[in-house]
């Protein structure tokens, strides 16, 4: 699951470190928050691939940060966390768009298989754990990429490229959300890195006819799939 990112908002910081060390050994990459507020601004950038939201937070509350973020379209999966009696609390999650729950107490590597479940529903992975996009195939366990069968010669950067194009499929992608995920926050490498890498993944993927599959949106970003570049 090579370069998943989930989102863990959780007010309780025992918990929420090990809900992230349990994602973190299952390969995934985390992001945290106790706040509530804190979490729907992470959650807006976009960048993550699931997000697992505490329901009482404080602040914006787990099941008004699921209806917020998805009156703004935003496509990412959620799974809640709620206590044994919040009954309620959970249909009304289930009602504003969330994709599961999860009882607590509960156990980690539950929550790991209803997390690869969810994914699998959302079609962002495969059954078998690959990352899928029409011919093009990924195969994270070790990081390689095919196209018809036919494996494709990437460096590290646009493997990771490709695998967050693919993840994120159909979904438009600023170059800041680009760049935040692949080279992070910190990074001293400039963000113009963003457009060189897609040119360098475009041309490998011409060789096989696919370099089309990676849209340009002019003066935003990029897009895998979805219909013809807007150049």
């Amino acid at each position: 699951m090579t370069n998943m990112r989930v989102l863990v908002v959780e007010d309780d910081p025992t918990l929420l470190r090990a809900v992230r060390d349990a994602y973190e050994k299952a390969h995934y990459q985390t992001d945290g928050t106790g706040s509530g507020d804190e979490g729907f601004d992470l959650a807006q950038e976009r960048i993550h691939d699931l997000l697992v939201l505490d329901i009482m937070l404080p602040g914006m509350n787990g099941v008004e940060m699921v209806r917020k973020l998805k009156a703004t379209s935003n496509p990412v999966p959620v799974i809640l966390l709620t206590a044994l009696d919040a009954v309620d609390e959970r249909i009304a999650g289930l009602d504003a768009g969330a994709d599961d729950y999860i009882v607590k107490p509960f156990s980690l590597d539950e929550l790991l298989a209803r997390s690869r479940a969810v994914l699998r529903r959302c079609g962002t992975i495969g059954a078998d754990g690959d990352l899928i996009y029409g011919p093009l195939r990924i195969i994270s366990a070790n990081r390689r990429a095919y196209f018809e069968n036919k494996e494709l010669s990437l460096t590290i950067t646009e493997y990771k490229l490709l695998e967050y194009f693919i993840s994120h499929k159909n979904q438009l992608l600023t170059r800041e959300q680009i760049f935040d995920r692949i080279w992070g926050f910190n990074s001293s490498t400039s963000q113009t890195a963003v457009d060189v890498y897609v040119h360098y993944l475009r041309k490998k993927l011409m060789k096989h006819r696919a370099g089309g599959l990676i849209r340009t949106v002019r003066g935003v970003g990029y897009m895998m799939g979805g219909g013809e570049a807007i150049v």
